[in-house]
């Protein structure tokens, strides 16, 4: 079976694939790793906010 890649949702024999072409999905899947590193990041930061915001609201003293 040869390997194929999905653009677009349509599908490429990657051995039929222009260098220039393999290059930029190269590209792509170090974008899409990024993104992931990104979104993991954001989530955990967002679970930071939440949690300083829950001892706010559970510290009534800490608000004036």
């Amino acid at each position: 079976m040869t390997p194929t890649i999905t653009i677009n949702s349509k599908d490429y024999a990657v051995a039929e694939l222009s260098e220039a072409a393999k290059a930029q999905i190269a590209n792509i899947q170090v974008a899409d790793a990024e993104i992931a590193r990104l979104q993991q990041q954001l989530a955990l930061v967002q679970t930071a906010r939440n949690a300083y915001a829950a001892v706010i609201k559970r510290t009534p003293t800490l608000i004036a």
